[in-house]
């Protein structure tokens, strides 16, 4: 039984805090996750779900629940001055492949999102964080409920105005532009075809735009900000369109930070805690769910030494792709041709890593195009199976391929499987033209790479296994 000191308190339950919630749960640490509001998120907000994020839904058992809740993104129905139309898509739809079963930029609602993440995790809705601080008997942190809670780990996953970010004093660097802003809004309507995301273009930019939300008959809008009924706004474009119902709106403004530190003795800050993004490009959310992601595992193992890689590996990741959407913003600012093109391979997140980072060890003298430090590519087995299915639930994975040697002994949380030369898919996914020994990481990654053994063991070890 562990005592309430052991716990980790999540504060924040949206996508990130879920995501940490269910690394945790699903290796068995303790933990209490707590959430301000009364009720669960209702808007759309973070509606794109990219490749890799995908994948980690897949790991955690919930892939058929969201692509059963989603689809892909509509083609776009741009609406000209002069009556006709023109259709083009943000980027061409992809066709899955062995390595990447999971290709193309997926729409979910946010609030189905994190329905669906929390399914089975016991939120505690209605309760916040008043103040927090630490010392060497743990994190105290003080509730708005009048309770005061003594914990191991707090997670700071509210938002971007933190509570648990604004007591630790860290820096949230960056800057807002008051005079970038972005009305948005779910709605239900009548007399426009599902089948597209229409787009009405203005002056400088766009005028308005309503995008289907699958899993019913909601449409998230988007349009500069007006003080025009949202009613007369669509009218204004197409008087064939009725409005009959207005759900959850929201005056988005260009609010570009990160934060100095990801960690502060035991309190670790992540998704929108940690960066806020412009949406454009889909990264925000994304980035946050793969925070809770890489930080799950490593709470679970109570490791000084590895929870200080959580802020070392997030921390320059998050640079990269806070720049990816800045730049992305200040095309649509700009109004540049391209500022609606999402065809840069990089927006998928499946190319992210943690090359020459403190959790990669590659041994190999010449690597190939997988490395240690790369997201562990999928590919098909004998047998029916995938390599993703052999990753699947938490556990570090040890990967032979055609390796004849004596392997290691491995604790019980780590899972083996030989991969003789006649798996191809294998082979030719992680580039493989000798015998090699690849250690997966519990976060789906390649942690260690070799032809030793007890370079297993040893990097095994590093990681808590």
């Amino acid at each position: 039984m562990f005592s309430e000191s052991e716990f980790t308190i999540i504060v924040g339950a949206g996508p990130t805090g879920l995501t940490v919630a269910r690394q945790l749960q699903r290796l068995g640490a303790p933990f209490r996750i707590l959430e301000r509001s009364a009720q669960p998120f209702t808007g759309s907000r973070g509606k794109g779900l990219q490749p890799r994020t995908l994948e980690v839904l897949d790991d955690l058992g919930l892939i058929d629940r969201f692509r059963a809740a989603g689809d892909d993104y509509p083609e776009m129905l741009v609406h000209r001055p002069d009556g006709r139309t023109t259709a083009w898509r943000m980027d061409e739809l992809h066709d899955p492949t062995d390595a990447v079963p999971y290709p193309n930029l997926f729409m979910v609602p946010q609030w189905r999102t994190s329905e669906l993440l929390a399914e089975g995790v016991p939120v505690e809705f209605g309760v916040g964080v008043e103040a927090l601080e630490q010392d060497s008997g743990g994190v105290r942190v003080a509730l708005d409920t009048g309770e005061t809670l003594t914990a191991r780990y707090v997670v700071g996953a509210d938002g971007g105005r933190s509570t648990v970010r604004r007591a630790l004093g860290v820096e949230f660097l960056g800057s807002t532009h008051e005079e970038e802003r972005l009305l948005i809004a779910d709605v239900r309507l009548s007399g426009l075809d599902r089948s597209s995301w229409h787009i009405w273009p203005g002056e400088p930019a766009f005028r308005l735009g309503l995008c289907p939300l699958p899993g019913g008959d909601w449409w998230q809008l988007t349009a500069p900000p007006t003080d025009t009924p949202i009613e007369q706004l669509v009218a204004s474009v197409d008087p064939t369109i009725t409005i009959s119902e207005i759900g959850w709106t929201s005056q988005w403004r260009a609010n570009i930070r990160m934060a100095s530190r990801f960690r502060v003795g035991n309190v670790f800050l992540a998704g929108d805690a940690a960066h806020v993004h412009s949406p454009a490009g889909g990264q925000g959310l994304n980035t946050g769910i793969q925070d809770g992601y890489n930080l799950g595992w490593k709470l679970a193992t109570g490791d000084d030494t590895l929870l200080d890689t959580y802020e070392a590996e997030r921390l320059p990741v998050t640079a990269d792709v806070l720049g990816i959407s800045t730049d992305l913003h200040r095309r649509h600012v700009d109004n540049a041709d391209d500022a609606m093109r999402r065809d840069d391979p990089i927006l998928r997140q499946l190319s992210l890593n943690y090359r020459g980072g403190p959790l990669a060890a590659e041994h190999r003298t010449t690597p190939g195009l997988v490395r240690a430090g790369d997201r562990a590519p999928d590919a098909s087995l004998t047998g029916g199976r995938r390599i993703f299915d052999l990753l699947r639930g938490g556990h570090a994975t040890l990967l032979a391929f055609g390796f004849d040697g004596t392997l290691p002994a491995l604790p019980p949380n780590v899972r083996a499987e030989q991969l003789p030369p006649s798996e191809t898919s294998a082979w030719s996914a992680y580039d493989i033209h000798e015998p090699t020994l690849l250690a997966i990481r519990p976060d789906n990654y390649v942690g260690c790479a070799t032809q030793d053994p007890q370079d297993i063991t040893d990097y095994l070890k590093l990681i808590g296994h």
